[in-house]
């Protein structure tokens, strides 16, 4: 990919509080979005468990750099909320992001204006919502996957008419294999794909051996197999579970620092969205053939 958006001048603003009735703990958000531009796209993220909206810079202003506005709630088992396994509220964590989320499309205008006069700048048919890890499933719930309940029944939709398209980065596979831990405290995380009707790009490290499913890495592939088509997976051969530091760089999680491997999955996400936004498929193609051609650390299927 051409590196020359990246001395595109963005501009960060935080926090932004959102309208979040009944949450205990305001809801705040961070912008990024590039200075100039307009009729702009727009992805909403979603952190993985414990960060906020401070995290996943490396992302997020390469994102903003190649001309999209970002949104980063921080949900309530960030750290800074002190919310342990323990708590009693952690149990419904897992509705309380989904939540977050729709608060933030629902309250997307007020957002954008306290953010420097975007509501004027930002195209409202082309919003993406992206997640990692725990918010690849909170995000994915907005694309249209469900959760599992104990007896396997399919719970509630909770797929926002705003979102066209996504990007779900090691995400959680199916709960048939998760470890007694994960059973025991985490019962949430029993997707059901089969309902992701969504456009979206799955990312996955070949190296992701997660300690809360019996499975290997293949089981960050399920929302691509299990996810009706139209999809696409990126798989990265040697990534693990934060694909080279994408939620920060010197992040103690991060245990397969790469800044080229967090750049391509930046990378790759927006030239996805902007493909399936009809913006511009040069990127998409070109990683694509770049697929074919071949250098085996990382491969793009489609379906």
């Amino acid at each position: 990919m051409s590196s020359s958006h990246l001395d595109q001048r963005i501009v960060a603003v935080k926090p932004i509080t959102v309208p979040a009735p009944g949450r205990g703990i305001d809801l705040q958000v961070k912008v990024t979005a590039p200075l100039s531009g307009q009729n702009l796209p727009l992805i909403l993220f979603s952190h993985g468990n414990a960060w906020s909206l401070d995290g996943y810079e490396p992302l997020v202003d390469r994102w903003a750099a190649a001309g999209f506005v970002v949104v980063q709630p921080t949900h309530l088992d960030s750290r800074r909320n002190g919310l342990g396994w323990d708590d009693p509220r952690f149990a419904t964590v897992w509705r309380v992001r989904i939540a977050d989320l729709h608060a933030v499309l629902d309250g997307l205008d007020d957002i954008l204006r306290q953010a420097g006069g975007l509501e004027t700048r930002v195209d409202r048919e082309r919003i993406a919502v992206v997640g990692h890890s725990w918010g690849a499933q909170s995000a994915g719930a907005l694309l249209g996957a469900r959760v599992l309940d104990a007896e396997g029944m399919p719970g509630e939709n909770f797929a926002h008419p705003a979102v066209a398209a996504g990007a779900l980065i090691a995400a959680t596979g199916t709960g048939d294999s998760l470890t007694p831990f994960a059973a025991e405290h985490l019962p949430f995380m029993r997707p059901d794909y089969s309902t992701m009707t969504t456009p979206a790009l799955v990312v996955a490290g070949g190296k992701d051996r997660s300690q809360l499913s019996t499975r290997g890495p293949e089981w960050f592939t399920d929302a691509y197999h299990l996810g009706p088509s139209p999809k696409s997976l990126l798989t990265i051969a040697e990534g693990e579970h934060t694909l080279g530091g994408i939620a920060g760089e010197m992040a103690a999680e991060t245990t397969d620092e790469d800044p080229a491997r967090v750049a391509l999955v930046a990378d790759a996400i927006s030239a996805y969205l902007l493909d399936a936004f009809k913006l511009n498929s040069a990127a998409w193609h070109a990683l694509n053939n770049a697929t074919e051609a071949g250098d085996s650390t990382w491969s793009i299927s489609g379906k």
